[in-house]
């Protein structure tokens, strides 16, 4: 029997597809069901996206999805994910995700990740 320390010791991620951006970005807007931070798929254009009020793409394909500025100097993963209201781990999934499915990465994103915090 497991204890309640491991029966919650998991992170749910809720995953929403569709077969344009276009419909994944209307329905982030539109859908109740969908929050901010849920991943986005969209197998047919090749985007996984993040969720929330102006939706966008952590890969290169981005379809009607947003697509990421270029961070600024010195920006880390955590300084976007704050920005842009979702959590790092919300970016490290879909990312996960997309190079599960064999997608490429949006180059702004590949930067972040590859970027090492400062030690200070």
């Amino acid at each position: 029997m497991l204890t309640d320390s491991e029966r919650f010791a998991f992170d749910t991620r809720r995953h929403h597809a569709f077969a344009s951006a276009g419909n994944a970005y209307d329905a982030a807007q539109c859908d109740e069901a969908i929050r901010t931070g849920d991943t986005l798929v969209v197998l047919a254009e090749e985007v996984v996206g993040i969720a929330m009020t102006w939706p966008f793409a952590v890969t290169n394909a981005h379809g009607k999805l947003h697509a990421l500025a270029c961070p600024r100097e010195g920006e880390m993963l955590v300084d976007l994910a704050r920005s842009l209201h979702v959590s790092p781990a919300d970016f490290e999934h879909a990312v996960e995700l997309a190079r599960c499915l064999g997608f490429a990465l949006d180059p702004q994103l590949e930067r972040l990740l590859s970027a090492k915090p400062e030690a200070g």
